[in-house]
């Protein structure tokens, strides 16, 4: 049986910071910003909160 390969994405993060922001602009933001690889187990790319409204 093949072996399943990881899924991987690209996110840009602000290095003081820590927000996200688009790959290209941290791409051109080299000194100050990063773009890190990251394994994606195929769940939702955003945790969303389910939490039920109070009445």
């Amino acid at each position: 049986m093949a072996r399943k390969r990881a899924v991987t994405t690209q996110v840009g993060r602000d290095a003081k910071t820590g927000r996200f922001i688009p790959i290209k602009e941290a791409k051109r933001r080299k000194s100050t910003a990063v773009v890190e690889t990251i394994k994606r187990n195929g769940k939702a790319k955003y945790a969303v909160s389910r939490r039920a409204r109070p009445s």
